[in-house]
């Protein structure tokens, strides 16, 4: 990391820093994944319930997956004639 490089006391508050969020970063992932296994636990469960669970549990994991961008090509485009 920096401090590595650097031996100032800036480098070193630096690269605390991000180890600190790298272990945020892998302790809010570990939450998300303990969230959907407990999703999945109740979908499971309520498999005999009414439709109307079901369907908001399918619209809670639709809500909490990530967003797909839709990318534009890159290049010339001739106009459509």
């Amino acid at each position: 990391m920096a401090a590595t490089v650097l031996s100032s006391a800036q480098a070193i508050e630096m690269s605390v820093w991000v180890v600190r969020a790298f272990v945020r970063l892998r302790e809010m992932l570990a939450r998300n994944r303990h969230l959907a296994a407990k999703i999945n636990e109740l979908e499971e469960r309520l498999q005999t319930h009414d439709g109307a669970i079901v369907s908001l549990i399918r619209a809670i994991k639709d809500l909490s997956a990530p967003e797909r961008r839709l990318r534009r090509k890159i290049g010339f485009q001739l106009p459509s004639a």
